[in-house]
């Protein structure tokens, strides 16, 4: 029988056994006061499976504890009160502002990183300072104190061979990240993407699904003229060229008409109608009624089932400002300080069966995953977009959500024009198709 895969960690649905073992340690921490306590604040926790049963961990320091029981230990404990670095950190709080501050800041971080040694399944020992510095890159603060590394190293240094992994939240969301207790969420990129890729060597991964090609539906040519190109992406296709050399919207099109300018784009993992223009004056003039919001837009989404009842007004409008996750792009979050004004109006189309919500979404403006984070975030609507694992969805197949209607000046005749590519809300497929003008 072949080895089952280990988790690739940046994109996953958690196998069976780790969703089960999530549910016993969320149930051992709500009945003990004492742990309660502890994550209340908000916290990620991770479980991996190994040859020799479940381990447990968390993300940096629980109510200022390094080391409680029942959980894997840090990598490196900085937090001893008489050790060496908060010796050191509080001799550089009291020095004055400025260069020397600096400096000896930095080089108190550099020295920290030094003593992360970590282990991969090949054998391999490495310290974080250098694995990063391979890659031409410093260590952001806080690397290798998520619960994925501290899990992988205590393993490791017991001979026992990691199975599956999977990383969630416990506690109240914090720091207007898209956090729910229980749900699972991909590990971060900014301080786990290199260091996870170096103890991860030796395991048998699975495949990173942005490396993939996607079993997509053929895009279909909506409109065409002269000036423009109306045309339906499958979920799974890029909207432009990525770093994967994978065929993009903008590819297949320019292989059909030739020279093709993008104007906007939708998220891989979204489907639906996109403009494109064929040439210069016409991208100008699209692109400035884009970023004018003068075009028009309209999805068409599912938003996943929960245990609560779905209590929001039939219609109405989400405003959070988005920004960012500095250490785990592309997620956004909402901040409130230096977050861009996003603004969504929704329409509940109806409350499935299954309690599913079937919605429709008008953004007025245009942030970057926009409508999955108002949809997900607990002051939005609460519940993730099916299929939405960015933002913690527990299904998982295909994003539901799709750009089913766009309506623009052309750029040539002034012509308001409306297009509409509707799509089953069960299945998210678009059979008929039809177009329309104002």
């Amino acid at each position: 029988m072949p080895e089952e895969k280990f988790t690739y960690p940046f994109r996953y649905v958690p196998s069976p056994e780790i969703s089960r073992a999530s549910e016993v340690l969320i149930s051992k921490i709500a009945s003990s006061p004492h742990l309660h306590a502890l994550f209340e604040e908000g916290k990620m926790l991770g479980v991996l499976e190994t040859d020799k049963g479940f381990l447990y961990g968390f993300s940096g320091l629980a109510g200022g504890r390094a080391f409680v029981e029942g959980f894997v230990p840090p990598i490196f404990d900085y937090s001893a009160p008489d050790g060496y670095f908060r010796r050191r950190e509080a001799e550089i709080s009291a020095m004055e502002d400025g260069i020397a501050k600096g400096r000896a800041s930095a080089q108190l971080q550099d020295w920290l990183f030094s003593q992360y040694k970590v282990l991969n399944a090949n054998g391999e020992c490495k310290d974080i300072k250098s694995i990063f510095a391979d890659a031409g890159v410093v260590a952001p603060g806080g690397t290798g104190d998520c619960a994925a590394p501290k899990l992988l190293q205590y393993a490791y240094l017991r001979g026992l061979h990691p199975i599956a992994m999977g990383e969630f939240w416990y506690g109240f969301p914090k720091g207007g990240q898209v956090r729910e207790q229980g749900r699972f969420y991909p590990a971060c990129t900014g301080k786990c993407g290199l260091l996870l890729s170096f103890m991860m060597r030796g395991l048998n991964v699975e495949p990173n699904p942005l490396d993939q090609e996607f079993l997509y539906s053929e895009p279909k040519v909506l409109y065409s003229d002269d000036d423009i190109i109306v045309a339906s992406k499958p979920s799974g296709m890029l909207s432009v060229p990525g770093r994967n050399g994978h065929r993009s919207m903008l590819d297949w099109l320019s292989g059909q008409f030739g020279e093709v300018f993008s104007c906007h784009r939708l998220d891989m993992d979204t489907s639906g109608i996109m403009v494109f223009a064929r040439n210069a004056d016409a991208k100008v003039d699209l692109d400035r009624q884009f970023a004018c919001g003068e075009v028009l837009k309209t999805y068409r989404a599912r938003l996943e089932a929960a245990d609560k009842p779905f209590r929001h007004k039939t219609k109405g409008t989400i405003a959070l400002p988005l920004s960012s996750d500095y250490y785990d792009r592309p997620r956004q979050v909402v901040d409130r300080e230096n977050g861009k004004l996003a603004v969504t109006e929704y329409e509940v189309m109806s409350v499935l069966p299954d309690s599913e919500v079937d919605i429709i979404f008008r953004p007025r403006t245009g942030r970057t995953h926009q409508l999955r984070v108002h949809s997900a975030h607990p002051e939005g609507l609460g519940r993730p977009i099916k299929g939405d694992r960015l933002y913690g969805s527990r299904y998982p197949g295909r994003l539901f959500l799709h750009a089913c209607e766009i309506e623009f000046r052309h750029p040539s005749t002034w012509e308001r024009m409306h297009f509409a590519d509707y799509a089953d809300v069960t299945t998210m497929d678009a059979p008929n198709r039809s177009v329309h003008y104002k």
